[in-house]
């Protein structure tokens, strides 16, 4: 979760992001939009007590027919989609663009910082247990279907799907995008949802809030200074959550957002529009 490190080179690019969602018609009652690509959300509709499956693994599918999923960064390319409607099952397979993630390399790296002690290994697994906890609770709301607006201002620092290798050894992949801007920078709630989590120092990601739109789709903020909002709290697109911070395992202010469907990790940078 480190981010604006020194001594770094930049090799590769990502693919073009912020690309134009699309609808596709799977089938006469079926549709699929948004961002048919490896970190894309894809929103869907279809008849109502429709059991939708996949690649084989249950969706949730609300009264009216709409369901969501989505794609982690290293997600298959080719999936399948399954349809039960009262007994009667269409099978659509649809594929995935690739991306091609940003590598960069930091040296002078200290062992300190590569190689925690067993006590901070201890607390971030405790850590990742209470933001995996919050992250199960999801409410039948379709507040991911809103168009997402940035929680905050500043630079783009990191994006997602990037890596690092720190030392020569390959770290793990940035899930998130970074917005670089000075401590207390207001933050916003990107769509509307539900609080599910605010700690103020978690070990790596410091100041951590989680937001649920509903369904399994939820938003991650790190490294704040300073929460407004706490669990359980019901926000709107544009208000006030939190504020920018250097809290946590980071070298310096500013927001990381993340997003999840279910276990997948998503690209927020696809949902917003184009700075």
């Amino acid at each position: 979760m480190k981010r604006h490190l020194p001594l770094f080179v930049l090799a590769c690019c990502t693919l073009s992001i912020n690309a134009i969602g699309e609808e596709r018609q799977l089938t006469s009652n079926t549709s699929l939009s948004g961002d048919f690509i490896q970190g894309g959300m894809l929103v869907g509709q279809t008849r109502s007590a429709s059991l939708v499956k996949l690649n084989d693994v249950p969706v949730k599918v609300a009264d009216n027919g709409v369901f969501v999923i989505g794609f982690g960064r290293d997600a298959a390319l080719n999936n399948t989609l399954s349809i039960d409607f009262k007994g009667a099952n269409k099978t659509v397979d649809f594929t995935l663009g690739k991306r091609n993630y940003r590598e960069s390399r930091v040296t002078g790296i200290s062992k300190k910082i590569t190689h925690p002690n067993p006590k901070n290994v201890a607390r971030a697994q405790k850590d990742a247990k209470e933001v995996r906890a919050a992250r199960a609770k999801w409410s039948t709301a379709q507040n991911f279907k809103q168009s997402f607006i940035w929680p905050a201002p500043g630079r783009i620092s990191g994006v997602y799907g990037s890596v690092r290798f720190y030392n020569g050894k390959m770290g793990r992949p940035h899930y998130g995008v970074d917005m670089a801007s000075p401590i207390g920078t207001k933050v916003v709630a990107p769509a509307d949802g539900i609080v599910r989590l605010y700690v103020p120092d978690m070990f790596y990601s410091g100041g951590t809030l989680i937001i649920d739109h509903g369904m399994g789709v939820s938003s991650t903020f790190l490294h704040l200074s300073k929460g407004h909002v706490k669990p359980g709290d019901i926000v709107k697109q544009g208000d006030l959550i939190a504020e920018i911070g250097n809290t946590g395992r980071s070298t310096g202010p500013h927001l990381d957002w993340r997003m999840n469907w279910m276990n997948q990790r998503i690209d927020p940078q696809l949902l917003v529009p184009k700075r």
